[in-house]
């Protein structure tokens, strides 16, 4: 999918978050990836095959959410 020179990582790499925005929804809280995938301002994705990825919030944050809770 990507026509980038270098090619951006595949959507299953574990870079896969460096591939470059094909489009951007700030307002709605997505944004497409050369790769396919859609990655979600909560740190979540979707892979082009339907693979759901959790949101991976630093560990900082989640000491703050365990000291909240």
């Amino acid at each position: 999918m990507c026509t980038h020179t270098p090619a951006c990582p595949p959507a299953e790499a574990s870079d896969s978050a460096a591939a470059l925005l094909v489009t951007c929804h700030p307002e709605q809280g997505w944004n497409l990836r050369c790769n396919g995938a859609v990655s979600f301002d909560d740190t979540g994705a979707l892979l082009p095959d339907g693979t759901a990825i959790p949101p991976h919030r630093p560990a900082l944050y989640a000491a703050e959410e365990a000291v909240r809770a």
